[in-house]
């Protein structure tokens, strides 16, 4: 486990909010790392899997805080889809089974129009979409 940064988390989650404002479709880890500037090299093990654990703590404080989870937004490159590591957290969240949810096809679309849904909402964006680590 790292100790994330409060920093790289802002900037991920104010990309991925931007994002789902204004672009369709989902984003890939790489764009996700070179356009919010995460310095992350997504060849070294490790480095791939503090992103995914800030992807995850990310989701999982939204989703406390009634919100969809931004990080069904971020694909891996060349898959159809999110991982088991996604739908296993929706599972830690409370959403259903996860091997169940991966196979409903609706689950993930559902998901990722809600997050834009929300986040193209401007009351909504007017009044989460800054953080403490915005400051």
């Amino acid at each position: 486990m790292f100790i994330q940064s409060p920093i790289m988390i802002g900037r991920i989650r104010t990309y991925l909010i931007r994002y789902s404002r204004l672009q369709t479709g989902t984003v890939s880890y790489l764009t996700l790392v070179q356009e919010a500037e995460l310095g992350l090299n997504l060849d070294i093990s490790h480095e791939k899997s503090r992103l995914n654990e800030m992807l995850a703590e990310i989701s999982a404080t939204e989703h406390e805080e009634g919100r969809p989870p931004l990080s069904c937004l971020v694909k891996v490159q060349g898959s159809k889809g999110q991982g088991d590591n996604f739908y296993k957290l929706c599972e830690k969240m409370g959403m259903g089974e996860w091997r169940s949810l991966k196979q409903d096809e609706d689950f993930l679309k559902n998901l990722i129009r809600e997050c834009r849904d929300f986040w193209r909402n401007e009351a909504n964006f007017q009044q989460f979409a800054r953080t403490s680590a915005d400051d």
